[in-house]
């Protein structure tokens, strides 16, 4: 992630997660990490936000705003409040890429319920296959401008 970019944007928002697609999908690093093919949701309940992330292969497919019963038929979906978001974003951005504290599986054993849901087994397996690539894509955000609610 060498290049710094100029992109502002709210988060959450549809504009935020395509912006960040858009940084993933020019970065030939995101491709040398191997494919990633699944689909992930996104929960922030106390906003009432909800998306869905498709990875295809070496690209982030597509970005969606969706249904909290869409994200729940994801192959898995991280859900936490929007605090949680707000400060792991600050400290990606702050750093370059998520501290210790701050790593998607760091905040996953910290939820009891876990930070990676789903109603299968199997599909939410896809979170700890993928977490270097899913990890890659949140630390990507370190370049936009983001502005909170």
């Amino acid at each position: 992630m060498a290049q710094e970019t100029q992109v502002k944007a709210v988060f959450p928002s549809l504009e935020w997660f395509q912006a960040l697609k858009e940084i993933v999908n020019a970065d030939e690093h995101y491709r040398r990490i191997g494919t990633c093919d699944t689909t992930m949701g996104i929960k922030i309940n106390d906003l009432q936000k909800y998306y869905v992330v498709t990875f295809e292969a070496f690209e982030v497919a597509d970005m969606r705003e969706a249904s909290e019963d869409e994200v729940e038929q994801c192959d898995f979906w991280l859900e936490a409040p929007y605090s949680v978001w707000k400060d792991m974003l600050q400290n990606i951005k702050a750093n370059g890429k998520a501290d210790l504290q701050h790593s998607l599986n760091t905040l996953d054993l910290e939820f009891p319920e876990g930070f990676a849901r789903s109603h299968d087994g199997l599909r939410r397996d896809a979170f700890y296959r993928f977490n270097q690539s899913l990890q890659y894509f949140f630390d990507a955000s370190s370049r936009i401008d983001t502005q909170f609610l």
